[in-house]
């Protein structure tokens, strides 16, 4: 299972880092996805880190402020999330599909079609 954390209440500009933490199996072959859904909106993918090379991806609405970050001895896929806005506020998803590569990373959709998904975590910008 997944287990994704470092939620919580930040301003605007701030920083959080993410965690998707695996538990009984490696993550090390799997592409992570995280995703979002903010209150009345759909979900949206946000970022993927492949399971099989370097590829990742960013939605453009956090391109050039969240970066997506593997390590492997933690069994943990990390979102640094800087210069929050309050449009980035949403519970945070992350899902894992089995040597997963840039052909789902790149489609954007990680809520569905993987093997694993994580329980959410609360990440609210505001004043």
């Amino acid at each position: 299972q997944l287990q994704a954390s470092g939620g919580g209440l930040v301003q605007p500009g701030g920083s959080l880092r993410l965690s998707c933490t695996g538990s009984g199996f490696s993550m090390e072959n799997y592409a992570i996805g995280w995703y979002r859904q903010a209150p009345g909106k759909q979900y949206e993918g946000v970022s993927c880190i492949s399971g099989v090379d370097d590829f990742t991806h960013q939605a453009d609405s956090v391109k050039g402020r969240f970066t997506i970050l593997r390590d492997n001895s933690k069994n943990t896929v990390y979102l640094q999330m800087n210069s929050l806005k309050p449009e980035d506020t949403a519970v945070y998803y992350c899902s894992a599909q089995r040597r997963g590569g840039s052909g789902w990373c790149g489609g954007g959709v990680y809520h569905y079609g993987a093997n694993y998904w994580g329980q959410g975590t609360l990440v609210t910008v505001s004043s």
